[in-house]
């Protein structure tokens, strides 16, 4: 019996010796993680303060981005209109000036062209029986095709017809522009029309007749000036 007891209190004694290396081992990790808790606070804090210094500024930082990207937009338009003008005036042979009046609605620029001769103001769509809009659109869908990314667009314009409202003694010289043009900004141009080869010969680098005919669509190569001179 005396040794049973003492076999408990045994016992009793080690639990007691264990009980406070438990503890300790709680302690060592309970302020493990209130360091961490404390170092995780403090990164908080940091962003916070970071987040409300740029709230402080965002406002200007805005309006700057939006001076800064209505100028780039300005300038872009300016240069559009230059070329452009130069397009109509070489191709036409008139005093002809593009004018793109921009505003702005809601962070966004809606743009309307116009055309001038001399002071006065001529309707783009109907004036010289549509050649006008013949020129601009070419001009414009090159610029547009330039701002594409490179990596997912190829540079490849087709234009259907662009020409279908000019003189046929105009024609070559919009195929001059369009030719230079593809040749400066890298682009492949492929141009249809229901003008005469001849009327191209100057300026394309190959042309191809397609001819209806009772047996299906006749295909003729044609040899243009450009291809002779090599």
């Amino acid at each position: 019996m005396t040794e049973m007891f003492s076999n408990q209190e045994s016992a009793s004694a080690r639990a007691e010796l264990r009980a406070p290396l438990h503890l300790q081992r709680q302690c060592w990790e309970l302020s493990a993680v209130r360091k961490q808790k404390i170092k995780e606070a403090a990164q908080l804090a940091e962003q916070i303060q970071e987040t409300e210094k740029y709230i402080a500024i965002s406002e200007q930082v805005t309006e700057a981005l939006e001076t800064l990207s209505g100028q780039l937009f300005e300038q872009e338009l300016q240069l559009i209109q230059e070329k452009l003008t130069i397009a109509l005036q070489e191709v036409l042979e008139q005093p002809l000036k593009l004018k793109a009046v921009a505003e702005w609605k809601r962070n966004a620029a809606t743009v309307e062209f116009q055309i001038e001769r001399e002071g006065n103001t001529e309707d783009i769509m109907k004036g010289q029986g549509g050649s006008v809009a013949n020129v601009l659109s070419v001009g414009l869908r090159m610029f547009a095709l330039m701002t594409l990314d490179e990596s997912e667009h190829r540079r490849v314009l087709v234009l259907d017809e662009q020409d279908c409202w000019l003189r046929p003694d105009l024609v070559p010289r919009l195929v001059k522009i369009i030719h230079e043009a593809g040749q400066a900004l890298g682009f492949q141009i492929i141009m249809i029309s229901h003008h005469d080869p001849s009327t191209f010969e100057r300026y394309a680098d190959c042309i191809y007749q397609f001819t209806p005919t009772k047996d299906g669509v006749q295909v003729e190569r044609i040899e243009t000036d450009l291809q002779r001179d090599e």
